[in-house]
């Protein structure tokens, strides 16, 4: 006798895979854009195109929240870039934007002396790219409520790599399923985004954000992160070791014109 599936189960199926579908869909898309420069000149002219017409043609189209940031200054770290992260509700968003910013007319006005560089008068020396994917523990991001003066505020974008793909999922499990994500937030790290990178030139890699209004107050709360309990528990489980193999620690403040 053949197994029947009755209409009812049929229905609960359905709404299982739809609330599966509707929560994956939820989760936010980033992208990080890393202008490098070699001089004052360049960082002028990506600072005039950004502030003019790249994030006013963003907010046109609908998008939000766009964050712009350089390295704070310290004499061991070299301050020739520019940080752009930008959130996007789906891959097809994403997908569309450069296509929209070539009719947008304002946009190509205001940003007409970046657009139109010559190759003796290039803007930067080079563009990179990171597209990522929002954590389900954080599906979409929480610009940061942190206060104050910009100059002093401290944005920390953290890159985890891990050694292989096994074990940097791993690594994602214990942001999540770990209680890792629920751990910064209840110390108040104001954190703006966790997610996968799915595209980029260090793979595999997790990043994300974190934010505080000056240094002393960082460097007390990752104080208190290294002695939690929490911390402890899962750091000190096996399934979870050597699940690093390199972090990049970058150390930003936001420009005037960033949404946050």
């Amino acid at each position: 006798m053949k197994n029947k599936i009755t209409l009812p189960l049929l229905l609960v199926l359905a709404l299982v895979f739809s609330s599966i579908s509707g929560h994956a869909q939820e989760r936010e898309y980033y992208q990080l854009k890393t202008y490098t420069l070699k001089n004052e000149s360049q960082e002028k002219m990506v600072d005039t195109y950004l502030k003019e017409a790249y994030l006013p043609a963003l907010k046109r189209m609908g998008i939000d929240n766009v964050g712009v940031f350089k390295v704070r200054p310290d004499k061991f770290t070299l301050a020739n870039k520019i940080f752009v992260l930008i959130p996007f509700a789906s891959l097809e968003a994403f997908g569309k934007l450069e296509s929209m910013l070539a009719v947008d007319k304002t946009y190509m006005a205001n940003g007409a002396a970046y657009i139109n560089a010559t190759h003796e008068n290039p803007p930067y020396e080079r563009i990179a790219s990171v597209l990522m994917h929002a954590f389900p523990d954080m599906p979409k991001m929480e610009p940061t409520a942190v206060t104050g003066s910009r100059n002093d505020r401290v944005y920390e974008l953290r890159s985890y790599e891990g050694p292989t793909e096994a074990m940097y999922r791993r690594k994602v499990d214990m942001f999540n399923e770990g209680g890792e994500v629920e751990l910064f937030e209840s110390l108040g790290f104001n954190a703006v985004f966790y997610a996968d990178v799915i595209s980029g030139d260090k793979m595999p890699n997790l990043m994300y954000m974190t934010t505080f209004p000056n240094t002393d107050k960082r460097n007390k709360l990752w104080e208190a992160f290294g002695s939690a309990p929490k911390w402890k528990e899962i750091s000190g489980m096996d399934i979870y070791k050597n699940t690093v193999s390199h972090a990049d620690i970058l150390l930003l403040y936001p420009t005037d014109y960033s949404d946050y």
